[in-house]
C-alpha cells in the first residue's frame, strides 16, 4: 500500500500515526509513504482563500489517488472540502484529538495590550479574535508550525493562534493558552485525521478498520452543516459536534469578517433522527447569517 502525504512535519507525523495503527492491526501489510508537494505548501505569500481554500492542500493528493500513483492519502480533516473529489471517498476518520485553538504568547488573550499584533491565516480565527478583542491587529500568517513559531520568536507578532492538536502531535513545548472552545468554536473537523482512497479501492476494508465511529458521527454532522451553508475556509464559520448520551450537541458560530457581529447556536439533536435535526440546525444558522451580513 502506498500512502501519500504532504511533506510538512505535522503531515508526516499524522501519517506515522496512521501507519503505526495499520501496522499493529495488519502486521504483514507492506506500506510505503510518499511525500507530495501541494499548492498550499508551495505558495505561502498569499492568503489561503486566494488559492482555492481547502483544496489547496488536498487536490494534488486526490489526483494521485485517481491516477493510481498512491493508494491512499492522509489529511487533517479540517483541510478537506466538504464534498470529496469525484472518484474518492473517506475510508476512515481516526479518534479525534483536541479540538481547541491555542494562543501562543507570554500572556493570555485577555491580557494582550491594545494594538497587539496576532498572526493567523484563518478567517474564522481572525473574526472570533476581533469579536472579543476588536482592538487587536490581526495579520496573515502562513507556513508550517515551525515557520509560524519562528516568526513569533523573531518578534514579528505578539501572539499567534494554532490548533492544539497539531502542537501535541509535534510534541511542541511552548507557552500557550487554550481558547475556550465553547466561545472560540473550532473549525469543522478540527483535531481529526482522515484517510482517503479511491472508490472501489482494494484497500478500503483495511483502511476502514481504523475508523472511529463516534468521531465519524460528529465530524460528518459538522461537514453536513457546513455543506448546507455553502461554506468553506473563506467564511468565518465554526461548527462543533459532541456526542452526549443519545444526543449530538451541536454548537455553531458564523461571524462578519471583521468580527463586529456574530450569530451563535447551541442545540441538542436526537441521534436517531439526526438528519431532521441537522436540517433544522442549518436553517437556523442560515437565518442567523443573513441577520449579520
Amino acid at each position: 500500500m502506498i500512502i501519500g502525504t504532504r511533506g510538512s512535519r505535522l503531515a508526516v507525523s499524522q501519517t506515522e500515526i496512521v501507519t503505526s495503527k495499520l501496522g499493529k492491526k495488519f502486521p504483514d501489510l507492506q506500506i510505503e509513504v510518499r511525500l507530495i508537494s501541494t499548492t498550499g505548501d508551495r505558495v505561502r505569500d498569499r492568503p489561503l482563500r486566494s488559492l482555492g481554500g481547502f483544496g489547496a492542500f488536498v487536490k494534488e493528493l486526490d489526483d494521485r489517488i485517481l491516477s493510481g500513483e498512491i493508494d491512499a492519502s492522509v489529511n487533517s480533516l479540517k483541510d478537506m472540502p466538504v464534498v470529496c473529489t469525484e472518484g474518492t471517498r473517506i475510508a476512515a476518520v481516526l479518534p479525534r484529538g483536541p479540538v481547541e485553538d491555542v494562543i501562543i504568547s507570554k500572556r493570555p488573550l485577555e491580557e494582550l495590550p491594545r494594538g497587539a499584533v496576532v498572526g493567523t491565516s484563518s478567517v474564522r480565527r481572525r473574526a472570533m479574535l476581533l469579536n472579543v478583542r476588536p482592538d487587536l491587529v490581526i495579520k496573515d500568517l502562513r507556513g508550517n508550525v515551525t515557520t509560524r513559531l519562528s516568526r513569533l520568536r523573531e518578534g514579528k507578532f505578539d501572539a499567534i493562534v494554532l490548533a492544539k492538536a497539531g502542537l501535541e502531535r509535534l510534541e511542541v513545548d511552548c507557552e500557550a493558552f487554550v481558547l475556550d472552545p465553547t466561545i472560540f468554536i473550532p473549525a469543522v473537523g478540527q483535531g481529526a485525521i482522515a484517510i482517503s482512497c479511491a472508490n472501489g479501492s482494494k484497500h478500503f476494508e483495511t483502511l476502514s478498520a481504523l475508523n472511529d465511529t463516534e468521531t465519524r458521527l460528529c465530524v460528518e454532522a459538522e461537514r453536513y452543516v457546513l455543506s448546507g451553508m455553502g461554506g468553506g475556509c473563506s467564511v468565518p464559520i465554526g461548527i462543533w459536534a459532541v456526542k452526549e448520551l443519545d444526543a449530538l450537541r451541536m454548537r455553531g458560530i458564523v461571524l462578519a469578517e471583521d468580527g463586529s457581529r456574530a450569530f451563535r447556536l447551541d442545540r441538542h439533536l436526537d441521534v436517531e433522527n439526526l438528519k431532521v435535526g441537522l436540517d433544522r440546525f442549518v436553517k437556523e444558522m442560515m437565518m442567523g447569517w443573513e441577520d449579520i451580513r
